[in-house]
Protein backbone atom coordinates (compact mmCIF):
# COMPACT_ATOMS: atom_id res chain seq x y z
CA UNK A 1 0.00 0.00 0.00
CA UNK A 2 2.79 2.31 0.58
CA UNK A 3 4.70 1.71 -2.43
CA UNK A 4 1.30 2.28 -4.65
CA UNK A 5 0.66 5.99 -2.98
CA UNK A 6 4.23 6.74 -3.18
CA UNK A 7 4.17 5.28 -6.92
CA UNK A 8 1.09 7.87 -6.68
CA UNK A 9 3.01 10.90 -5.41
CA UNK A 10 5.50 10.63 -7.46
CA UNK A 11 3.68 10.44 -10.59
CA UNK A 12 1.73 13.52 -9.69
CA UNK A 13 5.26 15.02 -8.75
CA UNK A 14 6.83 14.37 -12.16
CA UNK A 15 3.63 15.83 -13.75
CA UNK A 16 3.67 19.08 -12.27
CA UNK A 17 7.62 19.14 -12.95
CA UNK A 18 6.95 18.67 -16.70
CA UNK A 19 4.28 21.29 -17.22
CA UNK A 20 6.22 23.87 -15.40
CA UNK A 21 8.73 23.25 -17.70
CA UNK A 22 6.77 23.44 -20.60
CA UNK A 23 6.99 26.30 -22.88
CA UNK A 24 3.82 28.81 -23.05
CA UNK A 25 2.29 28.45 -26.69
CA UNK A 26 2.94 32.15 -26.55
CA UNK A 27 5.97 32.66 -24.62
CA UNK A 28 7.50 33.98 -28.00
CA UNK A 29 4.61 37.09 -28.56
CA UNK A 30 4.58 37.76 -25.26
CA UNK A 31 7.83 38.88 -24.90
CA UNK A 32 7.10 40.41 -28.30
CA UNK A 33 4.48 42.30 -26.83
CA UNK A 34 6.74 43.66 -23.81
CA UNK A 35 9.65 44.27 -26.30
CA UNK A 36 7.23 46.73 -28.53
CA UNK A 37 5.88 48.52 -25.23
CA UNK A 38 9.49 49.30 -24.32
CA UNK A 39 9.73 50.44 -28.08
CA UNK A 40 6.67 52.78 -27.37
CA UNK A 41 7.85 54.12 -24.37
CA UNK A 42 11.39 54.84 -25.28
CA UNK A 43 9.08 57.55 -28.12
CA UNK A 44 6.98 58.96 -25.14
CA UNK A 45 9.84 59.55 -23.37
CA UNK A 46 11.37 61.66 -25.99
CA UNK A 47 11.98 65.53 -25.56
CA UNK A 48 13.25 67.06 -28.75
CA UNK A 49 11.85 70.58 -29.84
CA UNK A 50 10.55 70.35 -32.99
CA UNK A 51 12.58 71.72 -35.76
CA UNK A 52 10.95 73.68 -38.15
CA UNK A 53 12.01 76.20 -40.87
CA UNK A 54 9.77 79.32 -42.13
CA UNK A 55 8.88 79.47 -45.98
CA UNK A 56 12.09 81.25 -46.62
CA UNK A 57 13.93 78.20 -45.28
CA UNK A 58 15.14 79.94 -41.88
CA UNK A 59 14.71 78.54 -38.80
CA UNK A 60 12.14 78.97 -36.44
CA UNK A 61 13.34 78.96 -32.61
CA UNK A 62 12.04 76.28 -30.79
CA UNK A 63 12.13 75.00 -26.98
CA UNK A 64 11.03 71.52 -24.91
CA UNK A 65 8.98 72.73 -21.87
CA UNK A 66 7.82 69.35 -20.34
CA UNK A 67 4.13 70.35 -18.82
CA UNK A 68 2.49 68.55 -15.29
CA UNK A 69 -0.85 68.23 -17.03
CA UNK A 70 -1.48 64.97 -18.64
CA UNK A 71 -2.52 61.60 -18.64
CA UNK A 72 -3.03 58.64 -20.90
CA UNK A 73 -5.50 58.45 -23.88
CA UNK A 74 -8.65 57.07 -22.72
CA UNK A 75 -11.32 54.43 -24.90
CA UNK A 76 -14.51 56.00 -25.53
CA UNK A 77 -15.90 52.98 -27.76
CA UNK A 78 -16.59 49.55 -27.47
CA UNK A 79 -16.75 47.51 -30.80
CA UNK A 80 -17.66 43.90 -30.52
CA UNK A 81 -17.04 41.44 -32.90
CA UNK A 82 -17.37 37.87 -34.32
CA UNK A 83 -14.44 36.23 -34.94
CA UNK A 84 -15.43 34.45 -37.42
CA UNK A 85 -13.43 31.41 -37.05
CA UNK A 86 -13.51 27.72 -35.56
CA UNK A 87 -11.98 27.95 -32.14
CA UNK A 88 -10.75 30.87 -29.65
CA UNK A 89 -7.26 29.22 -30.51
CA UNK A 90 -7.48 29.75 -34.17
CA UNK A 91 -8.31 33.24 -33.58
CA UNK A 92 -5.46 34.00 -31.01
CA UNK A 93 -3.10 32.67 -33.49
CA UNK A 94 -4.50 35.02 -35.89
CA UNK A 95 -4.07 37.87 -33.65
CA UNK A 96 -0.17 37.04 -32.95
CA UNK A 97 0.92 36.58 -36.33
CA UNK A 98 2.40 39.82 -37.51
CA UNK A 99 1.40 39.29 -40.83
CA UNK A 100 -2.46 39.69 -40.27
CA UNK A 101 -2.41 42.88 -39.41
CA UNK A 102 -5.08 42.01 -37.27
CA UNK A 103 -6.02 42.41 -33.57
CA UNK A 104 -8.11 42.91 -30.81
CA UNK A 105 -8.27 44.17 -27.00
CA UNK A 106 -9.89 40.99 -25.66
CA UNK A 107 -11.35 37.76 -27.28
CA UNK A 108 -13.86 35.94 -25.33
CA UNK A 109 -14.19 31.92 -25.39
CA UNK A 110 -17.19 30.13 -25.47
CA UNK A 111 -16.85 28.40 -22.56
CA UNK A 112 -16.47 31.91 -21.00
CA UNK A 113 -12.62 32.38 -20.58
CA UNK A 114 -11.57 35.81 -21.46
CA UNK A 115 -8.07 36.44 -23.27
CA UNK A 116 -6.74 39.94 -22.98
CA UNK A 117 -4.29 40.81 -25.78
CA UNK A 118 -3.74 43.97 -25.85
CA UNK A 119 -3.41 47.09 -22.81
CA UNK A 120 -6.80 49.02 -22.77
CA UNK A 121 -4.81 51.88 -23.29
CA UNK A 122 -3.15 51.09 -26.86
CA UNK A 123 -4.66 51.08 -29.98
CA UNK A 124 -5.83 47.52 -31.82
CA UNK A 125 -5.72 46.91 -35.20
CA UNK A 126 -10.17 45.59 -34.94
CA UNK A 127 -11.71 48.40 -36.47
CA UNK A 128 -10.02 48.93 -39.75
CA UNK A 129 -11.37 51.75 -41.93
CA UNK A 130 -14.49 52.07 -39.73
CA UNK A 131 -16.20 55.58 -39.35
CA UNK A 132 -19.32 56.23 -36.26
CA UNK A 133 -20.47 59.67 -36.72
CA UNK A 134 -17.44 61.92 -37.30
CA UNK A 135 -15.27 59.68 -36.02
CA UNK A 136 -13.09 58.44 -38.93
CA UNK A 137 -10.38 56.66 -36.63
CA UNK A 138 -12.53 54.49 -34.51
CA UNK A 139 -9.24 52.07 -33.69
CA UNK A 140 -7.55 55.23 -32.02
CA UNK A 141 -10.61 55.75 -29.58
CA UNK A 142 -12.27 52.11 -28.96
CA UNK A 143 -11.77 49.00 -27.60
CA UNK A 144 -11.99 46.03 -29.25
CA UNK A 145 -14.00 42.50 -28.03
CA UNK A 146 -14.18 39.49 -30.46
CA UNK A 147 -16.41 36.73 -29.66
CA UNK A 148 -15.52 32.81 -30.52
CA UNK A 149 -18.49 32.49 -33.07
CA UNK A 150 -18.76 31.63 -36.56
CA UNK A 151 -21.75 34.28 -37.08
CA UNK A 152 -24.18 31.51 -37.91
CA UNK A 153 -25.53 30.59 -34.69
CA UNK A 154 -26.67 31.92 -31.34
CA UNK A 155 -23.71 33.20 -29.11
CA UNK A 156 -23.03 30.87 -25.78
CA UNK A 157 -24.84 32.09 -22.68
CA UNK A 158 -21.42 31.92 -20.44
CA UNK A 159 -19.59 33.53 -23.29
CA UNK A 160 -22.16 36.79 -22.74
CA UNK A 161 -22.50 36.55 -19.02
CA UNK A 162 -18.40 36.86 -19.41
CA UNK A 163 -19.17 39.93 -22.08
CA UNK A 164 -21.70 41.85 -19.63
CA UNK A 165 -19.13 41.26 -16.80
CA UNK A 166 -16.34 42.55 -19.50
CA UNK A 167 -18.63 45.84 -20.09
CA UNK A 168 -19.14 46.62 -16.45
CA UNK A 169 -15.89 46.75 -15.82
CA UNK A 170 -14.95 48.70 -19.02
CA UNK A 171 -18.20 51.21 -18.81
CA UNK A 172 -17.00 51.97 -15.08
CA UNK A 173 -13.60 52.50 -15.37
CA UNK A 174 -13.46 54.67 -18.83
CA UNK A 175 -16.62 56.47 -18.38
CA UNK A 176 -17.83 55.14 -21.66
CA UNK A 177 -21.19 56.60 -22.81
CA UNK A 178 -24.23 54.56 -23.18
CA UNK A 179 -24.74 55.11 -26.72
CA UNK A 180 -21.01 54.21 -27.42
CA UNK A 181 -21.10 50.32 -27.52
CA UNK A 182 -21.29 49.30 -31.34
CA UNK A 183 -20.74 46.72 -33.64
CA UNK A 184 -18.36 46.14 -36.37
CA UNK A 185 -20.96 46.06 -38.94
CA UNK A 186 -22.15 49.55 -37.93
CA UNK A 187 -18.95 51.02 -37.95
CA UNK A 188 -18.56 49.12 -41.31
CA UNK A 189 -21.69 48.15 -43.01
CA UNK A 190 -20.54 47.86 -46.69
CA UNK A 191 -17.42 45.54 -45.08
CA UNK A 192 -18.81 43.71 -42.17
CA UNK A 193 -21.68 41.64 -40.61
CA UNK A 194 -20.37 40.90 -37.29
CA UNK A 195 -21.59 40.67 -34.68
CA UNK A 196 -24.47 39.19 -36.74
CA UNK A 197 -28.27 38.72 -36.25
CA UNK A 198 -27.62 36.38 -33.18
CA UNK A 199 -25.91 38.96 -30.98
CA UNK A 200 -27.86 39.97 -28.30
CA UNK A 201 -28.40 43.76 -28.46
CA UNK A 202 -31.46 44.05 -26.42
CA UNK A 203 -30.14 42.42 -23.58
CA UNK A 204 -27.16 44.46 -23.70
CA UNK A 205 -29.23 47.46 -24.40
CA UNK A 206 -31.14 46.42 -20.60
CA UNK A 207 -27.85 46.34 -18.89
CA UNK A 208 -26.68 49.96 -20.40
CA UNK A 209 -24.36 48.90 -23.20
CA UNK A 210 -26.05 50.86 -26.77
CA UNK A 211 -29.51 51.92 -26.81
CA UNK A 212 -32.89 50.03 -27.75
CA UNK A 213 -36.11 51.05 -29.02
CA UNK A 214 -39.01 51.42 -26.64
CA UNK A 215 -41.36 48.96 -26.44
CA UNK A 216 -44.47 51.35 -27.60
CA UNK A 217 -43.43 53.17 -30.49
CA UNK A 218 -44.95 56.91 -31.52
CA UNK A 219 -45.47 57.06 -34.80
CA UNK A 220 -42.86 58.31 -37.65
CA UNK A 221 -43.37 62.01 -39.29
CA UNK A 222 -44.40 61.46 -42.88
CA UNK A 223 -41.52 63.69 -43.44
CA UNK A 224 -38.93 62.19 -41.60
CA UNK A 225 -35.57 62.09 -43.53
CA UNK A 226 -34.65 58.51 -42.95
CA UNK A 227 -31.19 59.33 -44.22
CA UNK A 228 -30.59 62.17 -41.82
CA UNK A 229 -31.79 59.83 -38.56
CA UNK A 230 -29.60 57.59 -40.16
CA UNK A 231 -26.68 59.84 -40.29
CA UNK A 232 -27.11 61.25 -36.54
CA UNK A 233 -27.50 57.59 -34.85
CA UNK A 234 -24.27 57.41 -36.33
CA UNK A 235 -24.04 55.11 -39.45
CA UNK A 236 -22.41 56.35 -42.82
CA UNK A 237 -25.06 56.75 -45.25
CA UNK A 238 -22.03 57.07 -48.30
CA UNK A 239 -23.67 53.51 -49.20
CA UNK A 240 -27.22 54.37 -47.89
CA UNK A 241 -28.30 50.58 -48.48
CA UNK A 242 -25.38 48.85 -46.67
CA UNK A 243 -26.33 51.44 -44.22
CA UNK A 244 -30.02 50.39 -43.88
CA UNK A 245 -28.80 46.71 -43.37
CA UNK A 246 -26.43 47.42 -40.95
CA UNK A 247 -29.39 48.96 -39.13
CA UNK A 248 -31.15 46.09 -39.65
CA UNK A 249 -28.73 43.96 -38.38
CA UNK A 250 -28.66 45.61 -35.33
CA UNK A 251 -32.39 46.59 -34.23
CA UNK A 252 -34.48 44.31 -36.38
CA UNK A 253 -32.48 40.80 -36.70
CA UNK A 254 -35.36 39.18 -38.37
CA UNK A 255 -35.29 40.89 -41.60
CA UNK A 256 -32.23 42.48 -43.14
CA UNK A 257 -33.20 43.87 -46.79
CA UNK A 258 -32.25 47.35 -47.75
CA UNK A 259 -35.71 49.18 -47.16
CA UNK A 260 -37.33 50.27 -44.11
CA UNK A 261 -41.30 48.98 -43.86
CA UNK A 262 -43.97 51.11 -41.76
CA UNK A 263 -43.06 49.77 -38.15
CA UNK A 264 -39.37 49.78 -39.13
CA UNK A 265 -39.77 53.54 -39.36
CA UNK A 266 -41.32 53.98 -36.57
CA UNK A 267 -38.43 52.04 -34.81
CA UNK A 268 -35.77 54.43 -36.52
CA UNK A 269 -37.67 57.59 -35.39
CA UNK A 270 -37.31 55.90 -31.70
CA UNK A 271 -33.91 55.49 -31.54
CA UNK A 272 -33.41 59.14 -33.82
CA UNK A 273 -34.66 60.64 -30.88
CA UNK A 274 -32.44 58.85 -28.31
CA UNK A 275 -29.03 59.68 -30.02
Amino acid sequence: MKKYLYQIWLFFVVAIAISACAPKPYALTDKAYRQQVKTLAKTIRLTDSVALTDSSGRSIPSEWVGTTNFNLRKPNYVVIHYTNQKTSDETLKTFTLPKTEVSAHYVIDKNGKIYHMLNDYLRAWHAGVGKWGNNTDVNSSSIGIELDNYGDGPYAPAQINSLLALLTKLKKAYNIPTANFVGHSDIAPPRKQDPGVFFPWKTLAKKGFGLWYDDTLQPCPDDMDYILALHIIGYDTKDLKSAIIAFKRHFIQTNIDPQFSGAEMDILYNLYQKY
